[in-house]
């Protein structure tokens, strides 16, 4: 058994390896967050309520946030209600939340089976077969 107890020393990665996996890296990140947008899945979206004759009254502003519009640049209410009106669309599509659940679950499993062969080959190298 004294002979399976030497200290561990992990692979060493070279710098071709590591550049590669940095690139890998920011391709993933910078595709996690550019291919929501370019598809249109990203933000919410707003329906916007239409007001014929937009006053701050009419759009729910008190004095305070009529002077706050004002330091904003928007001198009369009809200036800000396209910024006030729209309300958030919280609709969602079945067929969209069974994927991302299908694509998470899926991404875990992967996680587990990859872990469980890194941690076996890592006890395989330090205490053998």
């Amino acid at each position: 058994m004294a002979e399976h107890l030497h200290r561990y020393s992990a692979p060493v990665q070279g710098k071709i390896g590591q550049v590669v996996d940095v690139i890998v890296l920011l391709i993933m990140a910078i595709g996690a967050l550019y291919i929501p947008l370019w598809l249109g899945l990203a933000g919410s979206s707003k329906i916007p309520r239409e007001i014929a004759e937009p006053t701050w009254e009419a759009l729910g502003q008190n004095a305070a946030m009529v002077g706050q519009w004002q330091k904003l640049g928007f001198s009369d209410a009809a200036s800000a209600a396209e910024l006030i009106t729209p309300r958030f669309d919280y609709s969602f599509s079945l067929g969209a939340l069974l994927v991302m659940i299908v694509v998470i679950v899926g991404y875990y499993a992967m996680l587990l089976r990859f872990s469980e062969k890194e941690y076996r080959d890592v006890i395989a190298e330090k205490f053998g077969k």
